[in-house]
């Protein structure tokens, strides 16, 4: 039997439904954990029984329900393990936007700045970073054989939070309507939170997701600037 040409874990996990990714080289045995927030166990066991090794941490955004730490900026009581956990657990970089490594300067070494259209290879796979703000200034999505992990910039039917601190409406415009809706319609979308389902494709959000739909910016920020998207 041929091997699969890229291995994919998509796991709900946390009280946030957030998505957490494997994305890795079936044949190399060499995976990346996408926003590693939640129930650190389950990551290291899941890749433990595909047979494959987490040789990097990929961060789509700082907020704490995506890298660890504490919710009570969300309200909410407790503290996330996220990133501090799994590098007490397993020796890999992190790969952050350079416009928030800031907000993670404690991994020192650890920490790997990147910029739009930089890329890694995982294994045969080449993964690419686009910068996508709006959410956040360094929120990125990964591009992988064909498939976007979307953090919280796109969901299935709906996009990221824009009335957040150091979120940007008009950012998000551009991001979605330049960046994301200019790939290929058969791109698999992979967003971070279950909030319309696991996956969907750039060319069904173009048809339905409301918010690739807009002609103009200024359309955008009517909407926009009086809704409070999801987190």
């Amino acid at each position: 039997m041929a091997a699969q040409p890229i291995y994919l874990k998509q796991m709900e996990l946390g009280p946030m439904q957030n998505f957490v990714y494997l994305v890795g080289d079936p044949v190399a045995r060499q995976c990346v954990v996408v926003d590693p927030a939640w129930e650190i166990d389950t990551i290291l066991d899941t890749a433990r029984a595909d047979g494959m090794t987490i040789t990097g941490a990929l961060v789509t955004h700082t907020h704490q329900d995506h890298v660890g730490g504490s919710l009570e900026a969300w309200g909410l009581p407790g503290r996330v393990p996220g990133l501090e956990e799994l590098l007490g657990r397993v020796p890999v970089k992190v790969y952050v936007h350079k416009a928030e490594g800031e907000f993670l300067r404690g991994f020192g070494s650890d920490l790997v700045r990147v910029d739009a259209n930089d890329t890694l290879s995982v294994g045969r796979l080449t993964l690419t970073f686009l910068h996508t703000p709006g959410h956040t200034p360094g929120s990125q999505c990964f591009l992988v054989d064909g498939r976007l992990v979307s953090g919280d910039t796109l969901f299935i039917g709906s996009c990221g939070r824009t009335d957040l601190p150091g979120s940007d409406a008009e950012a998000m415009y551009y991001s979605l309507t330049q960046r994301l809706a200019a790939l290929p319609d058969e791109t698999v979308l992979l967003p971070g939170h279950n909030y319309g389902g696991p996956t969907s494709t750039i060319g069904a959000e173009k048809r339905a997701n409301p918010f690739l739909r807009f002609t103009s910016l200024a359309e955008f920020l009517r909407v926009v600037g009086g809704s409070r998207l999801r987190i």
